[in-house]
């Protein structure tokens, strides 16, 4: 099929890859009401067109973090992206760096650290849950270090998981998953082969390599719901700021109070988050949040979005709600499922270009030039 964007590529991956995993990353929680919203809500921001201001220069790029990005994007951390692709994570990782943007694996990643790590020369960002297993976390953020990963991104708004009614009928969950997973395979040769055949192993390299033994798909929900801290607090936290001498990033944070906290804590950023619409659903959009949290910490603290972005215009629409940079989560699995590290590479392509025609007609020659002057006040019409 032809691809033009992020939404082709969402059709094409639910072709190619089984419905297992498919919904896995395209669903979210309960109803999916705030799913829903995270794009909805985004898309239905006006930007302000303005015309005849000599845009013969526009340049994406930014600094972060003390790194240099080619566009202000990141790829967001994403569990199990080997289930997508052969060796999906270094596939991704690999994509990434030739655009120029940093890729975030995942605690809950197929490749560990020690396989994604060497494949790329731009430093990896890694992600960290709070879990009761403090050896896990102490051993992770270890072998992140080693491995030179420059920014830790510590996800905080999974102190216990939000149900996920999809997964319960596509076979990720529910009874006889193992079955229906080997139906949906044999229906879906050309992943079977790539992924299911020779795309082993099937486990979680980060955890399985802290265990001692493999831990598979089967497990994983397991592992995570029994490691999950719902009595998490700020102060969990101070050691891992301590023993972290790099960049930190909170995510997860939908309200301003959170976001003072987190300047208050010493983090170097935040990402506006709802996890996707994965965890509690009814919450506001990320988009919603975002206007209220940038008024709060802009300017004291490096604010990143996520949630609902399928497209170059929803990064600049976010940039314009307050962003200084945007994670990508969903746009790059459909990408990876449909074509590999090479559809990640278009992807990132189709959003650098939709990102310049933006910021073209809205007259905003560099990323630091928008506000919210690029975006029409519906209210006042």
């Amino acid at each position: 099929m032809i691809i033009s964007s992020a939404n082709d590529y969402r059709k094409a991956a639910k072709r190619r890859v089984p419905p297992f995993m498919f919904h896995y990353a395209d669903g979210g929680s309960y109803a999916e009401h705030t799913l829903q919203r995270n794009v909805s809500d985004l898309s239905d921001i006006a930007l302000r067109q303005r015309v005849l201001k000599d845009m013969s220069n526009v340049n994406t790029e930014i600094e972060l973090f003390g790194e240099k990005l080619s566009m202000p994007v990141a790829l967001a951390p994403v569990g199990a992206l080997g289930m997508y692709a052969r060796r999906g994570e270094v596939q991704a990782a690999q994509a990434a760096e030739k655009k120029g943007v940093p890729f975030t694996l995942s605690t809950v990643s197929i490749c560990p650290i020690e396989e994604v790590a060497p494949a790329i020369k731009r430093p990896l960002w890694f992600q960290l849950y709070v879990l009761k297993d403090r050896g896990f976390m102490k051993n992770a953020l270890e072998r992140a270090k080693a491995a030179g990963c420059s920014t830790l991104v510590f996800t905080v708004d999974m102190p216990t998981p939000g149900a996920r009614y999809r997964d319960m009928h596509s076979g990720m969950s529910g009874p006889y998953k193992e079955i229906r997973r080997v139906l949906q395979s044999m229906i879906h040769p050309f992943w079977a082969w790539d992924v299911g055949i020779h795309g082993k192993p099937h486990t979680l390299g980060n955890i399985s390599k802290y265990v001692g033994k493999e831990i598979g798909l089967d497990d994983y929900i397991g592992w995570l719901t029994e490691n999950f801290d719902p009595s998490i607090s700020w102060k969990d936290l101070e050691w891992i700021r301590e023993f972290w001498d790099g960049p930190m990033v909170i995510k997860g944070i939908l309200d301003p109070e959170d976001a003072k906290d987190a300047v208050r804590f010493g983090a170097d950023g935040i990402v506006v988050s709802n996890h996707g619409g994965r965890q509690l659903d009814g919450v506001l959009s990320s988009a919603r949040a975002l206007p209220a949290i940038a008024d709060a910490v802009k300017g004291d603290i490096k604010i990143l979005a996520d949630s609902g972005i399928r497209n170059g215009l929803d990064v600049v629409r976010m940039i314009a709600l307050g962003a200084d940079a945007c994670m990508l989560g969903r746009s790059f699995v459909y990408a990876l499922g449909a074509e590999g590290g090479a559809g990640v590479e278009n992807m990132l392509d189709i959003f650098k270009k939709e990102m310049r025609v933006a910021m073209t007609l809205t007259s905003n020659e560099k990323i630091s030039n928008i506000s919210r002057d690029a975006l029409v006040d519906l209210s006042k019409l």
